[in-house]
């Protein structure tokens, strides 16, 4: 069993959960995050509060599954992120996990 973290920016919600579908991924959680890139310095001190100037509205997925289905889902975001035309592809990693209960 591994754990498996994706992110994409919210315009391509829709096509990972079935990216996570045709991998057979069935169990997932998801949360709201905001994306930043440090390349145009939007966080300074005098913007402590402004939580977002610069952001970009995301979705991180994590998994808990097996190999093969992770296999799968690398497989079917790197096509998908291919034939992208942004410079948002969706990004993944996995972790494998010692121990579990």
């Amino acid at each position: 069993m591994k754990l498996v973290i994706v992110t994409v920016v919210e315009e391509f919600h829709k096509d990972i959960l079935k990216l996570f579908k045709a991998a057979k991924i069935e169990n997932f959680s998801e949360s709201d995050i905001d994306g930043y890139k440090q390349g145009q310095s939007n966080v300074s001190a005098t913007n402590w509060f402004s939580s977002l100037a610069g952001s970009t509205e995301s979705t991180m997925f994590f998994s808990f599954t097996e190999s093969d289905k992770i296999d799968a889902l690398f497989e079917a975001i790197e096509t998908f992120n291919s034939k992208l035309e942004t410079n948002n592809p969706i990004k993944a990693i996995v972790v494998p996990i010692e121990r579990f209960i």
